[in-house]
């Protein structure tokens, strides 16, 4: 198994500003200089995207918020996405993604957003509360938001970017967005208190998750929500407070 040291020093090779220009992480990054809510807003609209092709859904995501005019959090209020007709992505067509946009300016123009329904749906108890199956919980909790004001016209598409928690699966980008918030490094922005880092759980991809049984950090062969939880138990073993650090260390050194 691979040592502390040497994950720690790949932590440091991977976990530098220069990580962000070509992830994800660079949309919410352009709100810095904007308040809490177009932050999260940016990273969340951006994780929904974030698979297949880097460069296919990174140009999608420039195209889109574009079309906000600089102002993401009025045009996430104002509720007329009609210059989003036609956009597609993948499995997901206007008639998926449009209700996401709609299904997100009901949550802003009621409550404080994201933070606030993430915030809750942390909040509701479990018995135990270091088993996996109090995260499913909680996002299984953010996931039925958006399921229940969702239209009856949307397709598997948007599930697809919204997956639920139930099917088992990693949940990979909903991991990575609260990465984002929770965690404060030179790449994740850490705007959320309500969790602490130790309480995220890895976001597993098929390169994390091979890397990750290369170096004896995973035997579960599926990439499923179990997996996620004994990796992260065995990274805790390293960085009990902060164990998706490693996110770094396992990505980087699974793309290069």
């Amino acid at each position: 198994m691979i040592t502390k040291t040497e994950l720690d020093k790949l932590v440091e090779k991977y976990e530098t500003v220069d990580f962000i220009k070509n992830d994800p992480i660079q949309f919410p990054h352009r709100y810095l200089n904007k308040n809490k809510e177009e932050i999260e807003l940016a990273g969340f609209i951006a994780s929904l995207f974030a698979y297949g092709n880097r460069k296919l859904f990174i140009k999608k995501l420039d195209n889109i918020f574009k079309k906000t005019n600089n102002d993401l959090l009025g045009f996430i209020k104002n509720g007329d996405f009609s210059n989003l007709k036609g956009i597609e992505y993948r499995f997901s067509k206007d008639n998926d993604i449009i209700p996401i946009f709609e299904i997100l300016s009901k949550l802003y123009n009621e409550t404080r957003g994201l933070e606030e329904l993430f915030e809750y749906s942390w909040s509701i108890p479990h018995p135990n509360p270091l088993l996996y199956e109090r995260k499913q919980v909680f996002l299984q909790t953010v996931v039925n938001y958006f399921y229940s004001n969702a239209p009856k016209t949307v397709t598997q598409g948007f599930y697809h970017m919204l997956p639920n928690p139930q099917n088992e699966g990693a949940m990979k980008r909903m991991n990575m967005f609260l990465r984002w918030m929770v965690r404060k490094g030179p790449v994740d922005l850490g705007i959320w208190d309500f969790m602490q880092p130790k309480d995220l759980l890895i976001p597993l991809d098929v390169h994390v998750a091979r890397i990750s049984r290369e170096m004896g950090l995973l035997t579960r062969k599926s990439n499923d929500f179990k997996s996620v939880s004994e990796l992260t138990n065995n990274l805790k073993n390293f960085s009990f407070d902060d164990p998706i650090k490693y996110d770094f260390a396992l990505f980087g050194f699974g793309v290069q």
